[in-house]
């Protein structure tokens, strides 16, 4: 007997629909086709135990199993349950009453017949409902991920028996429902990283403020012990919250991932993520035999840290110039390509010297000038090109440092930000591929930053006292608009400038040159 039940394949973030055939005839043996990978050929193993303890059996016939289209390779153990109901049915062990052919079936088998996790549940449940599934059956800890879709019928088990009685009509399976616009829109107040808990810092958190603004890479320069990392961890507290389409592409990425079980449903803030400096470049951008998403598509829509920027190996450091231009990443290989986005903030920081201290007399290790010359070389100028911002992080003062009263909260903060963003978004609105200042090209930033005559002659006489290098231009224009926008300014005006040529320390004699 021909049987169809079909399952789904996750490449990059969107899913595919997988058609398994199961025909049972008369003989011996148990033939699987159709490019499954090893996890894939060894489930009979698995199906067979999980059966047996549930009252039922692999068939002693010839069965033979086809996962089309047989050309698409297909990885993973979430076609256990796949198969395991396309037996069942194929050799008339049990008779449905509902249609397999209505609903995507997938999740991994343990072999007492419980189902465990997969990746991808929510571009699986997307994929379903533009095929046209009526809905989708999967483990009970990806139900409500895949719930968020809205307009098909999501069912979480956690055993085989379950799945078999739904489909012999002999018990009731409840939809996971998700109210996705409470969960997304019940956003935090008190979030955990609070800018009111730096004490000082007042012209880094200002600088903070426009990176976020303005959606600017930044590096911080600094001695250890100053409040670099304190600060970039609450960079994403004062980002503007995730809308709904951006919160369900990061959900996506995450899912694929497999790193959404632990929180359930839709991601509602901005990702942070922060590898170590030992990190490979295939980790950082994504990759492998079967592609996974690196740490800059896992920060999408959020935050990548590098802390100790020259710490990380040059050649990881240059495969990030391309995602940061372009704002995805393409892995090709010889039979498929996949694309994840990677739309994230840079936010670097380094020591201004081996040491850790430059020209401080009572710094304990001082570092020659051609020392620190050599530390900060590590870093190319091709990648300094895409960062906008650069500010030199001072320690904290004693008298500022045992100050009872907090900071600004990032609440507030997050509320001028929001508005500038705002501002932004109207001025983009007629180009999809830019929402903010920071991912401006050389033309829209001629035509949105237009100086006067006294701005850009303050400008001109700036880069020629300071010996700012050219690639400083276009970058001091680009914060300079942001600077603006945040003062709800309709004109970048010569103040707006003078502030924007501070935050270009790297470009300056004595630094990179």
């Amino acid at each position: 007997m021909l049987t169809k039940v079909f399952g789904s394949a996750v490449f990059g973030v969107e899913a595919a629909t997988i058609t398994v055939e199961v025909n049972t005839d008369s003989g011996i043996g148990y033939h699987l086709v159709g490019l499954p990978d090893n996890a894939i050929k060894e489930s009979n193993y698995r199906i067979a135990a999980a059966l047996q303890n549930n009252g039922y059996k692999i068939p002693g016939k010839k069965i033979t199993l086809n996962m089309a289209p047989a050309d698409m390779r297909k990885e993973g153990s979430a076609y256990d349950l796949t198969l395991a109901m396309g037996i069942l049915v194929s050799s008339e062990q049990i008779t449905e009453k509902r249609s397999l052919s209505d609903y995507i079936i997938m999740g991994e088998l343990s072999l007492d017949g419980a189902v465990q996790p997969i990746k991808g549940a929510l571009p699986i449940a997307i994929h379903a409902l533009k095929d046209g599934f009526k809905g989708v059956i999967l483990p009970v800890q990806n139900a409500k991920e895949a719930a968020i879709v809205e307009g098909i019928e999501v069912y979480g088990v956690t055993e085989i028996s379950e799945v078999i009685g739904f489909i012999t009509a002999e018990i009731e399976l409840e939809a996971t429902r998700v109210d996705v616009h409470s969960e997304f829109y019940d956003q935090l107040e008190n979030p955990e990283f609070d800018f009111a808990d730096v004490k000082g810092q007042e012209s880094i958190k200002r600088c903070m403020e426009i990176a976020a603004a303005g959606g600017h890479n930044i590096i911080l320069i600094g001695p250890p012990g100053s409040g670099k990392t304190m600060l970039a961890k609450r960079l994403p507290s004062i980002l503007p919250p995730l809308n709904l389409e951006e919160a369900l592409e990061t959900t996506k990425i995450h899912s694929v991932a497999g790193r959404t079980l632990e929180k359930g449903g839709v991601m509602t803030s901005r990702p942070f993520r922060s590898p170590h400096h030992t990190i490979s470049d295939v980790a950082l951008v994504g990759g492998g035999q079967y592609p996974q998403p690196g740490e800059i598509s896992l920060a999408h829509n959020g935050v990548l840290f590098l802390d100790e920027l020259p710490e990380f190996k040059r050649s990881v450091l240059e495969v990030m110039r391309q995602p940061l231009e372009d704002r995805d990443v393409t892995i090709s290989r010889a039979r498929f390509t996949v694309t994840y986005p990677a739309s994230f903030m840079l936010v670097a920081s380094m020591n201004p010297s081996p040491g850790g201290y430059f020209n401080d007399p009572e710094a304990p290790v001082v570092s020659s000038p051609q020392e620190m010359q050599r530390y900060l070389s590590k870093i190319s100028g091709p990648l300094l090109d895409r960062i906008d911002i650069h500010i030199e992080v001072t320690p904290v003062p004693f008298d500022q440092l045992t100050h009872r009263e907090g900071g600004e909260k990032s609440v507030v903060i997050r509320q001028r930000v929001a508005s500038a963003r705002s501002i932004q978004s109207k001025r983009f609105i007629q180009n999809e591929r830019v929402h903010y200042n920071a991912q401006m090209n050389v033309k829209q930033i001629r035509r949105y930053c237009q100086l006067d005559a006294n701005s850009l002659q303050q400008l001109k006489q700036a880069m020629e006292r300071l010996n700012l290098s050219a690639r400083a231009y276009d970058r001091i224009l680009k914060v300079a608009r942001t600077i603006a926008d945040l003062e709800a300014s309709e004109h970048i005006q010569s103040v707006h400038i003078s502030e924007a040529i501070q935050y270009r320390s790297l470009d300056r004699d004595g630094w990179l040159g």
